[in-house]
């Protein structure tokens, strides 16, 4: 059977093998030269919908025997066993039945070297970064083809693996980002691949690469992948569409791609390069844009417009496959690791998408918006969309899970040199704090938590308690109250590291891997009282509509007039006149 590239078709396909939703995210690299101190840097939003949203410690443990292959989930928890450290041993809840078993012995073949011994790696909803400084960026994208996964038999081919699973074997096994590309992509080739399309960003102390996948409907070309790798010096931003467009044969330091993509795209009639020239990733594979126009592309113009105003990009395009956003940019001036936080907490601000003007951004100024059953299937491709409006779609979302920003450190001790800051809930009111790739355990506050029920001990819903209540006033009490104590604990964050350089150097190394798990420990827990004790503040100065301060009385402050003006107050009761 032959499948044309038209977006219809693509839509069939999509709903006809349905999947359950993945999250979908924003994802970036910053590579050394772009970055200004060196680092280089992969960031990732996990916009999940009060999925699993804890960051889990996974230790290093000997690899005997074979390894359990779990399918794609985000409700909490998300996994539960008890081979994956006491993170995964969530109590209550049954263990998780895996879809499938790899031995090592083929996972060794196919990395080309015995990693007996894996490496020790930060996970959420999908792999962060280990011990060895290799990081993990996501996000998910509409594919032509979603199949759910599958065992070999019945004339289907075997599809056990997810970009999930992947970037945790990645990790595992992998100290650079060239060899977590080979190795994904030989797994993907052997196993072949389920769900929805998925963009992992790979990156290292000194490149990075832009990896895209997803399936195809036929038993021996059953699955497909790119590799890209980013020039240094530049800025790299994915918003669930692939951004690989044209396949580059022949320059396997800068380009890679699966054995099965160019056969398979012709026997299933998707492309023909004899006929169509150099295969356009993008445009053979995928319906482009996730959920609805500009819900992807918006956010990668408004990115490479912050990051670099003078190319002058436009918010319009022409269609779905334009290629008026380059895959990567050098930034107007080099990014720090503050600058990738506040690219985070966008809304389109001063632009003339801004979220926080207009009626629906209510009286005070409020970003969010929520969705519902107008808004068709908000965080999925979907065959009959029929829209009846659409909200833009910022950065900065009401239904984070997390976000973090991986960096590697050039001039920081090997102890120091790598570490994740991780900001629970929405990036516009959490606070990124920061955790050490070699740290030996992470806080329980940040590992604890089901969004389903309240956990006061969890770090997550320490945020999602206060990012709610924001909503009562959000202009005033973001940037009087929320964002003056986030600047001031990240700015303290970023200023202790230097002294920990120091403390750490000529020290043992487990003196050294105590400090630094200390050093989260500590941060995190004055992150958390700060953060509690202000929305235990907030609560009380907010109360009721009106500024409530311990030394004065309740002052009104009412809406603002010109928000009055667009409801109906002035046909409110002035009289006793009739009209």
């Amino acid at each position: 059977m032959k499948f044309p590239i038209l977006p219809v078709a693509a839509f069939c396909l999509a709903v006809l093998f349905a999947v359950p939703q993945a999250p979908a995210c924003t994802t970036m690299i910053v590579t050394p030269g772009a970055s200004a101190d060196g680092s280089m840097l992969v960031a990732h939003s996990d916009d999940d919908e009060l999925g699993d949203q804890r960051i889990i410690y996974v230790p290093a443990k000997k690899q005997v025997g074979e390894r359990k292959i779990y399918a794609d989930a985000y409700r909490y928890p998300r996994i539960v066993t008890d081979d994956r450290g006491p993170g995964y041993d969530t109590p209550g809840f049954e263990p998780t039945p895996y879809l499938a078993r790899i031995p090592f012995e083929r996972i060794w073949k196919l990395l080309g070297r015995r990693q007996e011994t894996s490496f020790a790696y930060f996970d959420g909803n999908y792999g962060i970064m280990n011990e060895k400084n290799l990081m993990m960026g996501e996000c998910t994208n509409g594919a032509n083809y979603e199949p759910r996964p599958s065992r070999k038999g019945n004339g289907r081919p075997q599809r056990i693996f997810y970009s999930s699973e992947l970037s945790r074997i990645a990790l595992e096994n992998c100290a650079t980002a060239s060899e977590a590309v080979n190795l994904m992509g030989a797994l993907i080739d052997e196993y072949g691949f389920f769900s929805t399309g998925e963009t992992l960003l790979v990156g290292d102390g000194n490149e990075a690469w832009v990896f895209e996948m997803c399936a195809l409907p036929d038993a021996k070309y059953h699955s497909a992948w790119v590799a890209r790798r980013l020039p240094d010096g530049e800025y790299f931003v994915a918003a669930n569409t692939f951004r690989i467009r044209d396949v580059v044969k022949d320059d396997p330091a800068n380009f890679r791609y699966s054995r099965l993509l160019i056969p398979g795209l012709k026997k299933l009639g998707w492309w023909d390069e004899s006929k169509q020239g150099p295969v356009d990733w993008l445009r053979a594979v995928s319906p482009g844009e996730y959920n609805h126009p500009y819900y992807s592309l918006r956010r990668v113009w408004r990115a490479m417009d912050r990051v670099n105003p003078d190319l002058g990009l436009s918010p319009w395009v022409r269609d779905t496959y334009t290629r008026d956003y380059p895959f990567s940019i050098p930034p107007k001036n080099k990014l720090a690791v503050t600058d990738v936080f506040s690219l985070y907490r966008d809304h389109y601000e001063g632009t003339q998408f801004d979220l926080t003007k207009g009626t629906a951004a209510g009286p005070y100024g409020d970003p969010h918006r929520f969705v519902g059953p107008y808004d068709g299937n908000q965080n999925n491709v979907d065959k009959e969309k029929k829209f009846h409006g659409a909200w833009e779609r910022a950065i900065s979302v009401f239904y984070q899970g997390y976000t973090f920003v991986c960096q590697t450190r050039p001039k920081g001790p090997d102890m120091t040199r790598g570490l994740v800051w991780f900001g629970p809930d929405v990036s516009y009111t959490t606070v990124f704090t920061p955790f050490f790739a070699k740290a030996a355990q992470l806080p329980a506050s940040y590992q604890t938590g089901a969004p389903q029920q309240y956990d006061p001990a969890s770090a997550w819903w320490a945020f999602d308690l206060l990012a709610n209540w924001s909503r009562l006033n959000f202009r005033r009490m973001t940037e009087v109250d929320i964002k003056p104590a986030q600047q001031a604990l990240e700015a303290e964050a970023l200023a202790a590291l230097p002294a920990l350089d120091k403390a750490v150097a000529d020290k043992p190394e487990e003196e050294q891997r105590r400090l630094v798990t200390a050093f989260g420990d500590k941060t995190a827990a004055k992150v958390l009282t700060t953060w509690k004790d202000l929305t235990h503040t907030l609560f009380a100065k907010y109360s009721d509509g009106y500024i409530n301060l311990p030394d004065s009385d309740a002052k009104a402050i009412g809406y603002p007039s010109s928000w009055l003006n667009a409801t109906d107050y002035r046909n409110g009761p002035t009289t006793y006149d009739m009209k």
